[in-house]
């Protein structure tokens, strides 16, 4: 897929689902049980236990089924590992315009990490396919949302951080064109005591608030 047709798939979606576990074994879980509810899209930490690892089985697995992203990647050289790992795009939790370059340079998505209005210009100029605003949660949450929007219409933006099933539908009405979503979806304690149908039944949930505040936007 080329990265115009990967941002619209990630757009179209929605959502980012974000797996951290405590072991490789239980993000692969995770991931399974993401993919079963319906949500085209997994985007796998750094933070992970073995996650290159974890991201060439998947993309073995899965490749062609869903987007693989590799989220909090710091700097460059992480970033070409995770796309020599097979991942479609690439998530930082900060502002590197390093790793923005080395993104452009191979033709991979990135979705760089910004806050004030001054990074999330810097992040767009630089080449971001969307803007990560992390942690959007702490700062006002869809309200923050609208207030960027208001001079950077043409800025894409994904929160990450406060966004849950509360949540979601405000931010997307705000101008979110997609949301990072992590504990809230992946349930730690679920994953833990072998219950993946919960993150499924999350996935579901999710995809039901997109529809929803995308059926209210269209009708407003």
């Amino acid at each position: 897929m080329t990265r115009e047709q990967i941002t619209h798939r990630i757009i179209e979606t929605g959502l980012i689902p974000v797996v951290r576990a405590t072991s490789a074994e239980l993000a692969l879980q995770a991931a399974g049980a993401i993919h079963r509810g319906g949500i085209p899209i997994i985007e796998i930490t750094m933070t992970v236990p073995g996650a290159i690892r974890v991201m060439e089985k998947l993309a073995d697995q899965l490749g062609g089924q869903v987007l693989l992203g590799a989220g909090t990647i710091l700097d460059p050289e992480t970033a070409r590992a995770a796309m020599l790992a097979g991942a479609d795009f690439l998530v930082t939790p900060s502002l590197n315009p390093k790793t923005i370059e080395i993104a452009r340079r191979y033709s991979k998505v990135i979705l760089p990490g910004a806050l004030t209005p001054t990074e999330v210009l810097t992040a767009w100029e630089a080449g971001a396919d969307l803007v990560k605003i992390f942690p959007a949660g702490n700062v006002g949450g869809p309200k923050y949302i609208k207030a960027l929007k208001a001079p950077f219409p043409h800025i894409l933006l994904a929160p990450t951080g406060g966004v849950n099933l509360d949540t979601a539908t405000d931010f997307l009405l705000a101008g979110a064109s997609a949301l990072g979503v992590g504990a809230e979806l992946v349930d730690a304690k679920a994953l833990a005591a072998g219950k993946p149908e919960v993150i499924e039944e999350n996935a579901r949930k999710f995809l039901a608030c997109v529809a929803k505040a995308r059926q209210s936007a269209a009708g407003a």
